[in-house]
């Protein structure tokens, strides 16, 4: 017993002195790589890390010129908010965003900037464009009214020339103020209407819903 401890001991010895000793799980010489993301530690592979190569995490695993502590396992310590990092890791494992609904779309973003994952950027911008346009889009039209006072005679010639959006809502005859000759001319109160548009209501929302997606879509060219 005494020689098989000594044997072993000796054989420790050798590697050492050979750099031979098994690396931390945080390494880059294994399959799996532990990541304590805000002290909350994530499980995942070399492989998944290395799915974007201008990222930092890819940087992280290859350690070019980036040297990050690890805690007493020897997971790499990143001063991150863990919440958001499982839509990160999950986008790397199988380019899907998924992310609860109690989830910021910001802070999925602050995230992925921080790990300079361009890809994934671009998705998130997009999907709170489209969550901004949905929001606005609830919002009702407000109406602006206006009333105008016209003689019998101008009444046809007033409605037929109206532009601009403007409709007729309602006419309300006040009898007549002004007699000419035999006749009398009646007046009228005509109530017309403009939807206005906004930029929380239909139409500006539409409109600056294509210009954002369109600039988002533009600079990946």
């Amino acid at each position: 017993m005494y020689c098989a401890l000594t044997r072993l001991i000796f054989e420790f010895a050798r590697g050492i002195g050979n750099g031979s000793v098994i690396q931390p799980t945080g390494g880059n010489n294994g399959k799996w790589v532990r990541l304590n993301v805000g002290g909350t530690v994530f499980l995942t592979t070399r492989q998944t890390l290395l799915k974007e190569q201008t990222s930092f995490l890819y940087r992280l695993c290859q350690q070019q010129d980036l040297h990050s502590d690890t805690d007493e396992t020897g997971a790499y310590v990143i001063d991150r908010d863990p919440t958001y990092f499982g839509p990160i890791l999950n986008y790397l494992r199988h380019g899907k965003l998924v992310y609860n609904k109690e989830l910021a779309e910001e802070g999925v973003l602050e995230e992925a900037e921080f790990y300079n994952i361009t890809p994934l950027i671009k998705l998130i911008k997009e999907r709170i464009v489209e969550r901004d346009s949905k929001a606005t889009q609830q919002v009702p039209p407000k109406h602006v009214y206006r009333v105008l006072q016209c003689q019998e005679e101008e009444l046809t010639q007033m409605v037929s020339t109206m532009s601009d959006g403007w409709k007729f809502e309602q006419m309300v005859n006040i009898g007549s103020s002004y007699s000419y000759g035999t006749e009398d001319q009646a007046e009228f109160l005509c109530v017309v209407s403009k939807e206005l548009h906004t930029p929380g209501s239909g139409l500006a929302t539409e409109q600056s819903h294509k210009t954002k997606l369109f600039q988002i879509h533009g600079s990946r060219m």
